[in-house]
C-alpha cells in the first residue's frame, strides 16, 4: 500500500515540477525549488522501487517524512495549491497513518494542514482564494490521515487473522498426518504381523493338542513344530520389514516387478494353506515396473483377499489375474466361496472390529486406485478388483526422483 502511495506521489511530482520551476523567483529561488524537486522525486522513487529495503528506515525515523514534507512545501509555495502538487501534500498524512498509526496521522495531518493554510493565507492577500477553497485541502489531509490509520488497523487485523488461520491449518495438517500414519500402521500390523501371529497361535494350539494325546505321533508333532517355527520366523521377518518401512528405507529402492512378487506370494499361499490358487496374466501379461510404495499396497490387498478366501469364504479355488486394460493396471482376486454377507458395509465392519476389508479400501484410496468388492460378474463368491491409473506409476516415480 505504501509503495502505491509513493508511486502516485512520483507521478504528481513529475507533472507539477515544471510549473513549480516556472513560478520560482530567478536565481536562488530556482535553485531551492530545483533542489526540492530533485530531493522529493528521488525519495519517492527510491521508496517506490525498494520499499522492502528503505521502508523500515522510514518506520524508525519519522523525522525523514517531516523533512520530506518541508521540501514538498517549497514546491507547493512555488507551484501553488492549484496544481497537482496539492495531491502530494494529501499523500503525506495518508502515509503517516499507514506507517505510524493514528498518532503519526494526527501529527502529519496537522503539519500539512498548517502548511496549506499558510500558503492560502499568503495567496489570500491577493484575493485569489476563498474560505471554502482554503479549507478544502486541509480537510482532505485530515480525512487522508484517518483513512491511513484505518487501513493500517485493517491490514494488521487481516495479517493476524491470516497468521492464526495458517497456524490452525498447520495444526490440522499435523493432526491429519498423525491420523493417517496411525491408520497406515494399523493396516500394516493387521496385514502382516497380526495375521502371522494368529497363525502361530493356531499352530501352537495344534501342537499342544497332538503332544498331549495318549499316543502322540512323533512325525506329526515334528511337522507342527516346524510349522510353528516357520510362522515365528515369518513374523520376525514381517516385523523387520515394517521397521524398515518406518525408517523410510524403501523410499530409495528401485521399482519392483509386481508380477514376479504376485506369483511368488500366490505360490506360497497355496503351499501354506492347501487352497488351490491360480495366478494368470491378463492380456499380453506385461506389467510395468511399479514403485515400491504402490507395489507394497497392491500386494497387501492381494494377500488380504487371499487370506479372506481361506479363512472366511470356505472357498475351494481362487483365481488371481493382473494386467493392463487400456490406461489402467488391473488386479483381480476372485474366489468361489460363499461371498459377503448381505448388507455388509464398511461402517459395520469398522464397528464390529473386522479391519481387513477396511484396510484394503484405505490402501486403494492412498494409491489413487479404485477398488470394488462384491460378486462382480460371477454367479457366486467374492471378487476384489483394483484398478490403478498408469499415470500414478509415472507420477510416483517422478516424486521419488525429486
Amino acid at each position: 500500500m505504501c509503495r502505491q502511495v509513493f508511486g502516485f506521489r512520483l507521478a504528481m511530482i513529475v507533472v507539477a515540477a515544471p510549473a513549480a520551476l516556472l513560478n520560482a523567483a530567478p536565481g536562488l529561488g530556482v535553485r531551492l525549488v530545483g533542489a526540492a524537486v530533485v530531493v522529493t522525486f528521488m525519495v519517492s522513487y527510491v521508496l517506490f522501487r525498494d520499499w522492502e529495503r528503505f521502508g523500515p528506515l522510514l518506520l524508525r525515523h519519522p523525522s525523514l517524512l517531516a523533512a520530506d514534507t518541508l521540501f514538498g512545501s517549497l514546491l507547493l509555495v512555488s507551484a501553488g495549491p492549484d496544481t497537482t502538487l496539492a495531491y502530494v501534500s494529501v499523500c503525506t498524512p495518508l502515509l503517516a497513518g499507514l506507517v505510524y498509526s493514528w498518532r503519526g496521522a494526527a501529527c502529519f495531518a496537522s503539519l500539512q494542514s498548517l502548511i496549506l493554510l499558510l500558503v492560502h493565507a499568503t495567496l489570500k492577500s491577493d484575493g485569489r482564494t476563498g474560505m471554502a477553497e482554503s479549507l478544502l485541502l486541509p480537510g482532505l489531509c485530515v480525512i487522508a490521515g484517518a483513512m491511513g490509520s484505518t487501513l493500517r488497523n485493517l491490514m494488521l487485523r487481516f495479517g493476524a487473522a491470516t497468521q492464526a488461520l495458517t497456524a490452525v491449518q498447520a495444526r490440522l495438517a499435523a493432526t491429519e498426518a498423525v491420523h493417517a500414519e496411525r491408520a497406515r500402521l494399523a493396516r500394516e500390523m493387521h496385514d502382516s504381523v497380526a495375521k502371522t501371529l494368529y497363525g502361530v497361535a493356531l499352530a501352537a494350539d495344534g501342537l499342544a493338542t497332538t503332544a498331549s494325546a495318549a499316543a502322540p505321533d512323533a512325525a506329526r508333532v515334528r511337522r507342527q513344530a516346524e510349522l510353528v517355527s516357520r510362522s515365528a520366523r515369518r513374523a520376525a521377518a514381517e516385523s523387520r520389514e515394517l521397521l524398515e518401512d518406518l525408517r523410510q528405507e524403501e523410499a530409495s529402492a528401485v521399482p519392483r516387478d509386481l508380477w514376479i512378487e504376485l506369483t511368488a506370494r500366490t505360490a506360497d499361499f497355496t503351499v501354506r494353506t492347501g487352497l488351490r490358487t491360480v495366478c494368470r496374466p491378463m492380456g499380453d501379461g506385461t506389467l510395468p515396473p511399479v514403485p515400491p510404495p504402490l507395489a507394497r499396497d497392491l500386494l497387501a490387498i492381494a494377500t488380504e483377499a487371499l487370506e479372506n478366501a481361506h479363512r472366511h469364504a470356505s472357498a475351494t479355488r481362487v483365481e488371481v489375474t493382473a494386467g493392463i486394460d487400456g490406461d489402467l493396471l488391473r488386479l483381480t482376486i476372485h474366489d468361489d466361496g460363499r461371498g459377503l454377507p448381505p448388507g455388509t458395509t464398511l461402517e459395520h465392519l469398522r464397528h464390529s472390529g473386522h479391519f481387513g476389508l477396511l484396510g484394503m479400501v484405505e490402501r486403494a484410496a492412498s494409491t489413487g486406485a479404485r477398488i470394488r468388492i462384491g460378486r462382480g460378474e460371477h454367479e457366486r463368491g467374492t471378487e476384489v478388483r483394483v484398478e490403478l491409473p498408469l499415470r500414478a506409476l509415472a507420477s510416483d516415480v517422478t516424486s521419488q526422483e525429486i
